[in-house]
């Protein structure tokens, strides 16, 4: 099955709609995401989101006034957003693959977020394929803002229950190198293997932060319970302490931050 065909058939069944609000790490994870987001925005820019799902990120910031491009590979997901933003004149919504956006002009957005793609690029031509195109679109001077799955907290979320073995050999070959297939469907990285994809894309890093630390993990227990209280609370310290780096691998979700470089004068 091609990959295209693979993650259609996957969001036509998986309810995305309500990811980022059904559960306390999705909640977290989109507060940690829109607080990079308006870390580095301007008053009023103009953003492209590839792989914007339904379009909650998108949403959010064309109801703050900004102008938006939403680039959507599944079809199912396309749907919704197209659905649940009628009326916003300031977004428009586009079928796509992040790893060919030909039909966008370069330089063109002050933020380009990639949320999505980096889960389901398995070969490495296609992850440097579509972090080119992400460079290529953003304006010189602009912002990046792309989320990766950390390869360790897929082992500890999905595989501590009984199946070790098969999470192992599914995620590291036998000397913890990282694998990646297609048949994974969600792919995940380690935090250096990440960074080095960056290394010739004439871009600078400004941060690699955690979306949703262990809350993933600590919410498949049956005796998890936190209360809207205790949520601001911990919602309160994360944000404080994301960026720090021996709290990376165990989160769920990670963000990479970075700037495209100004164009070299010729003088």
């Amino acid at each position: 099955m091609e990959r295209a065909e693979m993650i259609n058939e996957f969001y036509t069944g998986y309810n995305e709609d309500f990811r980022l609000f059904k559960s306390r790490h999705g909640q977290l994870e989109y507060r940690t995401t829109m607080h990079f987001i308006h870390r580095c925005l301007p008053q009023t820019g103009t953003i492209l989101e590839i792989g914007a799902g339904t379009g909650r990120y998108s949403i959010a910031l064309a109801r703050e006034g900004h102008r938006v491009t939403a680039v959507e590979l599944a079809a199912r997901n396309l749907e919704l957003l197209r659905r649940n933003s009628e009326g916003l004149g300031n977004l428009t919504a586009l079928q796509g693959d992040a790893v060919d956006l030909r039909s966008l002009a370069d330089n063109s957005f002050d933020l380009t977020l990639i949320l999505g793609p980096m889960y389901h690029l398995y070969d490495r031509a296609d992850q440097l394929a579509a972090l080119r195109e992400a460079v290529r679109v953003t304006k010189p001077g602009g912002y990046l803002l792309t989320a990766f799955l950390s390869v360790h907290a897929i082992l500890y979320d999905n595989y501590l229950r009984g199946n070790l073995s098969d999470g192992l050999a599914e995620n590291f070959t036998g000397d913890y190198a990282v694998r990646h297939f297609q048949e994974q469907l969600f792919t995940g990285f380690n935090v250096e293997e990440f960074e080095a994809l960056f290394q010739e894309l004439h871009v600078r890093q400004l941060s690699v932060a955690a979306a949703d630390g262990i809350l993933e993990l600590a919410e498949s227990r049956s005796d998890f319970q936190m209360s809207d209280e205790e949520f601001e609370a911990y919602a309160s310290y994360h944000l404080f302490h994301c960026e720090k780096r021996e709290l990376l691998g165990s989160s769920s979700h990670l963000l990479h931050l970075c700037r495209k470089e100004q164009p070299v004068s010729a003088e």
